[in-house]
């Protein structure tokens, strides 16, 4: 095992106690933007954290969508916050760095929307994703791998931005 994976949950929308100036941040997958996560609209309250199966989630998660339009949508924590059910989270990484594992499930975001299944939405289940293998160099490879790909990602942006 990576890392410790789980996934989040919603507290009873009708109880407003859940919600009514919340301060901690509560993550939706619509939230996940394929980079670091500055900015979180929906909060709980503490009170919701305590009462549900809540779990806060810390700083430089990995969090992926499990459902829906949004299947392989990623994102990582900039602090700390919890999720919806919808969003599976890894942390508390075990010879893996978070960011060589943001891009290895963003390549395969793909495979993740052909294993979808279900009716009206289709969703992968936590299982899914914990389950796929991937290749996992020396933490000293995996950190030169990451540096490629931001490095080429930093020069399209730059060629982009000249385009224009």
């Amino acid at each position: 095992m990576i890392g410790d994976w789980k996934s989040g949950s919603t507290p009873n929308r009708k109880n407003i106690d859940f919600y009514k100036n919340g301060t901690i941040p509560w993550l939706l997958t619509g939230d996940l933007n394929d980079r670091i996560i500055k900015n979180i609209p929906n909060k709980i309250t503490k009170l919701a954290y305590t009462e549900t199966s809540l779990k806060l989630n810390p700083k430089g998660s990995v969090c992926i969508a499990m459902y829906g339009a949004t299947i392989g949508k990623l994102g990582i924590l900039d602090f700390p916050a919890t999720t919806n059910q919808a969003c599976c989270v890894c942390s508390d990484f075990k010879g893996i760095g978070n960011l060589y594992l943001f891009y290895y499930l963003k390549q395969h975001k793909n495979i993740f929307i052909q294993q979808g299944f279900g009716g009206a939405q289709s969703n992968i289940s936590k299982e899914k994703i914990i389950s796929t293998l991937l290749p996992l160099p020396p933490l000293g490879e995996q950190k030169r791998i990451v540096s490629k790909i931001e490095e080429l990602f930093e020069a399209l942006d730059h060629i982009q931005s000249n385009l224009v």
